[in-house]
């Protein structure tokens, strides 16, 4: 189903694109800073075609959801620190494709070291996520939207988790809250190849 906005127009998808530093690219391409709608600077957002922009700043004269409406395409290029520690493609397949110690994420003291994990621990000793699902899941009962699932069965969790919210409220995409899993099982993966490398 297409979604459409308040101008007639498909709506865009929303991308997110991980980089150990996003400077690096940055410095390299040609590209504007999007805007709030508060004019100050997004984090993350920047378009890599042209767009209405301050020739002085680099910012676009008009905020990311107007210049949305107008048809610009805004990427969010995100700083993710974890990404320094993979040392090549082969390595980071090999963090993703191994399964986790999944009971590490009930023990605070190594939750609380987790990339989206940290400050979480009570729900992760409540839910026990033991596959990539469950993980993103519990990465989406974090947002506001879901945090009343906290308490389901998991299969109730399924059922509710992913349903867009009537009252508009901030909730976790499935997509979103997928590749944040994979991202999280990296860093635990990677976490445990530093405990081992310095045992």
């Amino acid at each position: 189903m297409k979604t459409v906005n308040t101008t007639g127009r498909e709506q865009m998808p929303d991308i997110d694109i991980d980089f150990a530093d996003r400077e690096i690219l940055l410095s390299q391409i040609k590209h504007r800073v999007a805007k709030l709608d508060t004019d100050k600077k997004h984090n993350t957002g920047v378009y890599v075609t042209e767009c209405p922009h301050n020739p002085i700043d680099n910012l676009s004269t008009v905020d990311y959801k107007t210049a949305e409406e107008r048809g610009y395409f805004k990427l969010d290029f995100l700083n993710v620190s974890i990404y320094k520690d993979v040392t090549n493609e082969t390595h980071l397949n090999t963090l993703m494709e191994k399964e986790p110690l999944w009971q590490l994420l009930e023990h605070k003291d190594f939750s609380d070291q987790v990339f989206h994990l940290n400050g979480h621990s009570e729900l992760l000793q409540q839910l026990k996520p033991t596959s990539v699902e469950q993980l993103a899941a519990t990465l989406a009962i974090i947002r506001p939207a879901k945090r009343h699932l906290a308490n389901e069965t998991w299969q109730t969790i399924f059922k509710e988790v992913w349903k867009k919210p009537e009252d508009g409220s901030y909730f976790f995409k499935k997509a979103h809250a997928f590749a944040y899993s994979m991202s999280v099982i990296v860093h635990m993966n990677l976490i445990c190849e530093g405990l081992t490398s310095s045992a």
